[in-house]
Parts: structure tokens; C-alpha cells; sequence
């Protein structure tokens, strides 16, 4: 193919060498286009990457490929151990942005002297999946966690008290997949260290790790996430600070800050108190119908919370809520990993409407 921006190169094999790499390249940005598109539901992702396979593309000339079998290549089938250890989609996003990367590199050097369009071209495009990687694992990191809170219909609040740890685990060998931690008393360097430690049991059991309120122990214990009160920092403000991977949670009990949290883009909203609770002395309590008219138009996942047990759930069922935060019903239970067991198996009624 003849081109007057292109030279033949003198040797064949880097011919052979551009080839395989655009190759290494586009079938890289295929997977993460893939990804972005089935796994994420993301169109900015899908037509930023598309436009790189393209471009690419439109750069594969025929020279390259006529070069394809000049050389046998004595290497290929080659493995690694590592590869098997590609068992999350965080994994694959890194491993094919790496081979994309790693493919670029090799056509930047290799045709800096016979095609600096293409040597221009592949350098751009590496710097650019330097910032696409980092994009595609936050938003992928978040899309997890909102697909727990979005599967999951008990959500575990705790706090501090003796035998914390140990309490928290029963919850979550219950089934439990969601746990947020309220702080109270006491000085913040024993605070993130029991966020940190409960942060790592909720990983060991796939779950999720909610900081209360605190925006710097969330910070520090590499939180999943934070859930905000209304007297707390405004969603925007804490999303820039959190960044793009966690989730943001907000207690809201009226229409106007419900309606305001999902506007902000918050990932879930807790919403009561239902019933009279201790641990919220001086809300009136708003009801089951109450809660049934404030959440059935909205399209994020809504907690009811406040005095719920397994003794009221029923009534919240039959005005399809079947989406609770449960603070004391599980942290007195005398046996909490049989009392979550039993939560969940209520909620999880296959009659029942979930929001």
C-alpha cells in the first residue's frame, strides 16, 4: 500500500513488530469497550474508547499486515501464572489497560522513524489510558457497591460498644452485606482503628463498610462509602473530596430533601424514623404510609429505618417496603447471625415488591 506520509521500513520485522501490537492494542481497548458498555452502562467510556480502536485502526496499514508471517513467531501460545488470577472486573480493567499501554509503547518506539504520525498518534493514546484506567476502576468500583445496596435489603447499622468485632461478624456470617458504623465518644485515632478493623472484616465477607457522618475516618479506613445527615456537608462537596469510587448515603425524612439528595446523585437514602426509636428521641415518628408515599416514585434504592425488628416487618411488606437499616434489632439480638438470617429471609419474600 502506497502512502506518501510512510516509508517502508529497511527491516521487515519492525513491520512484523507494529502489526502484532496494534493488534495487542485494539483487542485491549475491545475488552475495556466491552466492559464499559455491558458491565457499566457507560456511553462517555464507550465512545472514548471506540474513537482510540478507531484511530487505530485507520493506522493499521496494509504494510503492517503484509508483514504478519515474515518472521514465525517461536513465542506464541505463551502464558502466565497470572493470568488465571484475573477474577474480578477491576482486574481485567488493569490488565487490558496494561496491554494497551504496553502495545502503544512498543509502536511509539518502533515507528518513530519510518511513521511519526503513528509514533505521535500512539503516545497520545497512552497517556490518555493512564487516566481512562483510573476512570474505568473508580466507576467500576462504585458500580459494585451500588449493585450490593441495590440486591440487598438489610442494612446493619452498629456502633460502639463491647464486642464490637465480634458482633459485627455473627451480622455478616447472617448474610448481611451492608454495615455502617456510627462514631459517638472517645478520640479519633481509636475511631480509625476500629473503622479500619471493621472495614477489613466487611472485606473479608464481600460487604460493604459505611463511616457515619465522619468524612475523615471514611477517608483514612478506606471507607466504601459515607451516609450524611441533613445537618452534615453537602453532597457535592463530599464527592469531590471522596472522590468518584465511593458511595454516598443520606438520611432524609420529607419530600423536599429527598428529592434534593437525588438530584445531588446520592447512591441510597435512608428515610424515617418508621416507628419511635431510641436512638431518635426527638423525631416524630412518620409511619409505614408515610414512607410508602415519600419513596414510591423514586428510582435509588430508599432504606426505611427507625424501631424496625422482625416483629414489624410484615407491615412494612405490606406496603411493599421491603428495604430496612436495623440498628438495635440486630446489635441486641441475642443471636444476631440467626436474627439476620431470619431478617432477610422476611424481606426476601419472592411475592414482594423491592425498591
Amino acid at each position: 500500500m502506497k502512502n506518501s506520509n510512510i516509508t517502508q521500513p529497511e527491516d521487515l520485522r519492525i513491520s512484523q513488530i507494529i502489526d502484532a501490537n496494534l493488534d495487542r492494542a485494539r483487542e485491549g481497548l475491545r475488552v475495556l469497550e466491552d466492559w464499559a458498555r455491558f458491565g457499566l452502562g457507560n456511553e462517555d467510556f464507550v465512545i472514548r474508547i471506540k474513537n482510540f480502536r478507531q484511530i487505530l485502526g485507520k493506522n493499521h496499514l496494509e504494510i503492517y499486515k503484509l508483514s504478519r508471517n515474515y518472521i514465525k513467531d517461536q513465542c506464541k501460545g505463551l502464558s502466565h501464572v497470572e493470568q488465571i488470577n484475573r477474577n474480578s472486573s477491576s482486574k481485567i480493567i488493569s490488565s487490558n489497560s496494561a496491554r494497551v499501554q504496553e502495545a502503544l509503547r512498543v509502536i511509539e518506539e518502533f515507528s518513530r522513524i519510518h511513521n511519526s504520525k503513528l509514533s505521535k498518534i500512539a503516545s497520545e493514546i497512552r497517556y490518555e489510558i493512564y487516566t481512562l484506567e483510573i476512570e474505568l476502576l473508580n466507576f467500576n468500583t462504585r458500580k459494585r457497591a451500588q449493585l450490593i445496596i441495590s440486591k440487598n435489603n438489610l442494612y446493619s447499622i452498629t456502633d460502639q460498644r463491647e464486642n464490637l468485632l465480634e458482633i459485627i461478624e455473627k451480622i455478616l456470617l447472617g448474610g448481611v452485606k451492608i454495615i455502617q458504623h456510627r462514631f459517638k465518644e472517645g478520640h479519633d485515632k481509636d475511631h480509625l482503628k476500629e473503622a479500619i478493623e471493621i472495614n477489613n472484616l466487611c472485606k473479608k465477607y464481600n460487604s460493604l463498610f459505611i463511616v457515619n457522618d465522619r468524612l475523615d475516618i471514611a477517608l483514612a479506613s478506606n471507607a466504601d462509602g459515607i451516609h450524611l445527615g441533613q445537618d452534615d456537608l453537602d453532597i457535592k462537596t463530599v464527592r469531590k473530596l471522596l472522590g468518584a469510587s465511593k458511595i454516598i448515603g443520606v438520611s432524609a425524612n420529607n419530600s423536599i430533601d429527598i428529592k434534593k439528595a437525588v438530584k445531588d446523585e446520592c447512591d441510597y437514602i435512608g428515610v424515617g424514623p418508621v416507628f419511635p426509636t431510641l436512638t431518635k428521641k426527638n423525631k416524630e415518628p412518620l409511619g409505614v404510609e408515610k414512607i410508602e408515599a415519600l419513596t414510591k416514585d423514586i428510582n435509588i434504592p430508599c432504606f426505611a429505618i427507625g424501631g424496625i425488628n422482625k416483629s414489624n416487618i410484615s407491615s412494612l411488606k405490606n406496603h411493599g417496603i421491603s428495604k430496612v437499616a436495623i440498628v438495635s434489632g440486630l446489635l441486641n439480638s441475642k443471636d444476631p447471625k440467626e436474627e439476620a438470617i431470619i431478617i432477610i429471609k422476611e424481606l426476601s419474600h419472592e411475592n414482594q415488591c423491592k425498591r
